[in-house]
């Protein structure tokens, strides 16, 4: 059994700033996430992607995000478990809460913080009847280490900003890159077309539209893709991966059976109070939550993070007043010019 005084399901940057948060009031936090590592969208889709709305950043890519957010919080030494989802949840007799993942691992606190922001992700899937024979044997609908594609034939599919972007990166990875997409337009930004129809020109990218990927060949390993341009022309182009990218479909997944009252998959909580949800120590912070007026930016998570820490703080020590003191006057330990050991986190990863 973990034992903590906040336990906060979901490891993205609004769960990982509440660690901060709670740290100033300490408070000690045990961070539960399905993905095997921090930082939640922000590693797993686009840790490339540049992110504009984070204060005193004009420009800061989603994974150096992460990487910051960590750095910032290793000195309250929060524990991890990660490759793991948050599977039930149970109320004691003393109003606590004992969090059990899906692979058997208790988590016990007297309060939760869900902060999972869209929930869990499920990638929207071509009708194609073979696909799941060859996921991960060729098929991937997530790019997470560009490095497997390097000389390697690939086959993206898409007409987004992940299919252009991923083809453009990709050129200077891969031997061989085609983008199939079933229409001549593209909904992705104007510039990553433009780029496309360049490196199109350059032949660095064979783009083949309007057409789709009907069928998948190969025997241990994708091998061929059948793409059709209409019902009686198609043909068979050889390659090694086959990326559909579609996007991605977000699920609350078991949160949703814990009693919370949900509005179009998203929690709602009381905002002008501390994000408290309608069961007395369960709180949702950032993209997870919803109330009116809601925007779901990492800002906003950040917000919520603060002041759902403060109630946390009475509800763990309800015979304590706490004093709010600015940073820049009590300063952070570990920031501060004080010395500290590295953090010895407990890590649960996956296997």
């Amino acid at each position: 059994m973990i034992k903590t005084d906040i336990l906060i399901i979901g490891a993205g940057p609004t769960g990982l700033f509440t660690v901060f948060e709670a740290g100033l009031l300490k408070l000690k936090c045990h961070l539960i996430d399905a993905l095997p590592q921090p930082g939640g969208q922000c590693s797993e889709i686009y840790p490339k992607k540049p992110i504009y709305d984070i204060p005193a950043y004009p420009e800061i890519l989603a994974g150096d995000l992460t990487d910051k957010l960590m750095e910032q919080i290793k000195s309250f030494e929060p524990g991890f478990t990660l490759g793991e989802r948050a599977d039930t949840i149970e109320k004691l007799e003393d109003d606590t809460f004992v969090v059990t993942t899906n692979k058997g691992t208790k988590h016990h606190a007297p309060v939760v913080a869900i902060a999972g922001g869209l929930g869990s992700f499920e990638p929207r899937k071509p009708p194609i009847p073979t696909i799941a024979d060859f996921e991960d044997k060729g098929v991937e609908y997530i790019i997470r280490d560009p490095e497997i594609y390097r000389n390697k034939k690939v086959v993206i599919a898409g007409g987004g900003d992940s299919a252009l972007d991923w083809s453009i990166f990709l050129t200077d990875v891969a031997s061989e890159v085609t983008l199939v997409h079933r229409r001549n337009e593209f909904r992705g930004a104007l510039d990553s077309v433009e780029k496309v129809q360049e490196l199109k020109n350059n032949g660095k990218i064979k783009l083949i539209t309007p057409a789709e990927v009907k069928e998948i060949h190969g025997e241990d390993h994708v091998s061929a893709v059948t793409i059709a341009k209409g019902k009686d022309d198609s043909f068979v182009l050889e390659t090694d991966h086959f990326i559909p990218l579609f996007g991605l479909s977000p699920k609350l997944g078991p949160i949703a059976n814990w009693g919370l009252e949900i509005e179009k998959n998203a929690i709602k909580v009381n905002n002008a109070l501390d994000y408290q949800t309608n069961i007395p120590g369960i709180y949702a912070i950032g993209d997870v939550n919803t109330y009116p007026g809601k925007l779901k930016l990492i800002l906003c998570g950040f917000h919520e993070a603060t002041l759902m820490c403060q109630s946390a703080y009475q509800r763990i020590h309800p015979d304590k007043k706490y004093v709010m003191k600015y940073t820049t006057v009590g300063g952070v330990e570990g920031f501060d010019g004080t010395k500290k050991e590295a953090p010895k986190a407990v890590v649960k990863k996956i296997e």
